[in-house]
């Protein structure tokens, strides 16, 4: 009866299976036949249009089946930075394409070497005698340094430009941990690996101090060098300095003392803007006042795919390391691995790229992935690295293969330290009535024990792990950038830097790009730089990825802030987010880390989607009063 019973559940869970199936391809076949509305023909001619509504990020990640269907994903739409700059590159060549439009009014930011890279390519956009329109009703550091490179800043006539560079305030949990009874169990090796101190103190250590003051000045000049640079006449220090002195002389109006400052070129609203794009770019025809003949970024990067073939392989590492497999936007240490090795087999590329943007994770993942980069150097390929926004910890561990490292100026970087933390409940369990006992056959039966403390033998076990992963980890360094292991160990102790800073810390080599990377690879590999072409080793994504992305991609996001004083206003929800990130971190990666905590990775609080697949079918089908 019993093996009855277990045979009708598994049948039954068939069948809800193949129902569940059944009904995402219906819904999906549906949504996509109610989406097939006529469109009107995107211009062959006229203004490429990046309208940036969601973060720029080296490698977006992909958006997950359920969470899609009922709404409920957190993450915003995220723009790959290659994208970006093929569009921009592409629009600098191309002779139909008058003039490039950056729409910031619903730009979440970036990473600010992400964003310099794609300033870079703005620029190459008006080497070639194109001009740049930005617009924006709000203006913060983000959405400014992009805006900065542009021929032409616009901002709303109700708008701001608001800037407060890196910095502020974090939370400890010492206090709360103490409070319901929780210990904190910490095993380290760096004076400057501060990732644990939320956990030990209420407050940030002297050393901890220092290094990110250093650290966020670093960037802030950086910031500012490459913003003047772009704008020459904007009295950027004044501003910045005394942004209620400028915002006096322009009678209250804080758009008009943009103006002033000379940080921004017009004030107006946007049938005015599109009125001045359509001078440049042509009129859309009868349509509605301001259109302009309009080139979609997602338009132009359709009818324009990637070259899929080259001879210098790209790999890029991505996000938090994990160990095993991992969806793009995480970089799993097999997933990667598996990559690089199979193309390896193929025998198609004469030299490797590896971009890296990651704070770190999981040592074996690194580790793993360091692997793979080794055994394209056993086949005589040169090895490239080149670092976006970050390359800490684990993200430098990867790095230590290459034969030669960039870096940009506001690469976070180093972080050469090992850490673990492990929690202990019993102050807990005792305030509300529980106690734990149990036998043990060794030292370490049932450890590590959370539940009443970890013994001195885990402990001391622990530690020696700690010590032991940081002398493979420097001594990796110290062969990698030939330097002595004591002058690694001196500059690393978890310190994070700069990129400009790791340079002349024999960390990084050169301060670059991936194009730069990409040309060095090719002269290592006897490649003429100018015919050189990268080959992306990367997944291919699924069908129903693609498809999920497609929902994610048309999602209107209302409720985007697009006024400076709301996006500022949002940032204790991303105060709340990071210490949310911060605990989900610790309490679901592995014992021993390392990992860039330290690194100032912002989590934005992404715009909600508007109810998934299911309230999109009702709003096609005009039943918007059901949705939920």
């Amino acid at each position: 009866m019993q093996l009855l019973r277990g045979l009708w559940k598994i049948l039954v869970g068939v069948k809800d299976a193949l129902v569940l199936l059944f009904m995402l391809i219906f819904f999906g076949g549906l949504y996509a036949l109610l989406s097939a509305t006529p469109k009107p023909a995107t211009a062959t001619s006229g203004a490429l249009v990046l309208d940036l509504r969601g973060t720029l990020v080296e490698q977006p990640a992909q958006p997950g089946t359920i969470d899609t269907l009922t709404g409920g994903n957190p993450a915003s739409r995220e723009y790959r930075l290659r994208d970006i700059v093929r569009a921009l590159d592409g629009a600098a060549r191309n002779p139909s394409i008058k003039a490039v439009v950056l729409d910031l009014d619903r730009f979440a930011g970036g990473g600010q070497a992400t964003l310099a890279a794609a300033a870079k390519a703005i620029d190459g956009v008006r080497a070639a005698n194109k001009p740049v329109l930005a617009y924006a009703t709000g203006y913060t550091d983000d959405s400014y340094q992009l805006a900065a490179h542009a021929s032409e800043v616009w901002v709303d006539p109700f708008g701001a430009v608001l800037l407060t560079g890196p910095g502020g305030s974090r939370l400890y949990y010492k206090g709360l941990l103490d409070r319901i009874g929780v210990q904190t169990k910490v095993y380290r090796v760096g004076q400057f690996k501060s990732a644990v101190e939320p956990y030990t103190r209420t407050d940030q250590s002297p050393e901890a101090r220092a290094a990110n003051q250093a650290l966020v000045d670093s960037l802030w000049g950086t910031w500012q060098a490459d913003v003047q640079r772009a704008r020459p006449r904007a009295q950027l220090a004044t501003y910045i300095a005394d942004p209620e002195q400028a915002l006096a002389k322009a009678g209250g109006d804080i758009a008009k003392a943009a103006l002033g400052a000379g940080l921004v070129d017009k004030v107006g609203d946007r049938v005015e803007f599109g009125r001045r794009i359509a001078q440049i770019a042509g009129e859309a025809g009868d349509r509605e006042a301001g259109a302009f003949k309009a080139i979609p970024l997602e338009g132009w990067l359709a009818a324009n795919p990637e070259n899929a073939s080259g001879q210098i392989g790209v790999v890029t590492i991505a996000g938090e390391i994990v160990d095993g497999e991992a969806a793009p936007g995480r970089a799993g240490g097999d997933t990667i691995a598996k990559l690089i090795l199979n193309e390896l087999a193929r025998n198609r590329i004469k030299a490797l790229v590896v971009r890296v943007d990651s704070p770190g994770g999981s040592v074996t993942g690194s580790e793993r992935i360091r692997e793979a980069i080794l055994e394209a150097k056993r086949k005589k390929l040169p090895v490239v690295v080149s670092m976006g926004t970050y390359a800490a910890s684990g993200g430098y561990w990867v790095s230590t293969p290459g034969d030669f490292i960039f870096a940009e100026p506001a690469t976070v970087t180093g972080s050469i330290g090992v850490f673990g933390l492990l929690p202990n409940f019993a102050g807990t369990l005792s305030k509300v009535g529980l106690s734990v006992d149990g036998v043990k056959t060794t030292p370490l039966s049932g450890e590590p024990d959370l539940l009443r403390g970890t013994s001195p033998e885990f402990d001391r076990l622990m530690q020696a792990g700690i010590d032991d992963i940081y002398r493979r980890f420097t001594g990796l360094v110290a062969q990698s950038r030939n330097l002595p292991v004591a002058r690694v160990d001196e500059i690393g102790q978890g310190r994070v830097w700069s990129g400009s800073t790791a340079v002349g810390l024999r960390l990084v080599d050169k301060t670059g790009g991936l194009s730069d990377a990409i040309a060095e690879a090719a002269r290592r590999a006897k490649i003429d730089p100018a015919k050189a072409r990268p080959l992306y080793i990367e997944r291919a994504p699924s069908l129903i990825s693609q498809f999920l992305a497609g929902l994610v991609q048309s999602e209107e996001q209302a409720d985007a802030p697009r006024d400076a004083y709301s996006r500022i206003a949002r940032l204790p929800e991303q105060q709340m987010l990071r210490a949310f990130h911060d605990l989900k971190a610790m309490a679901e990666g592995p014992a021993i880390q390392v990992r860039c905590l330290e690194c100032p990775i912002a989590v934005t609080p992404a715009p909600r989607a508007r109810g998934g697949l299911m309230e999109a079918l009702l709003m096609k089908l005009g039943l918007e009063r059901l949705a939920l």
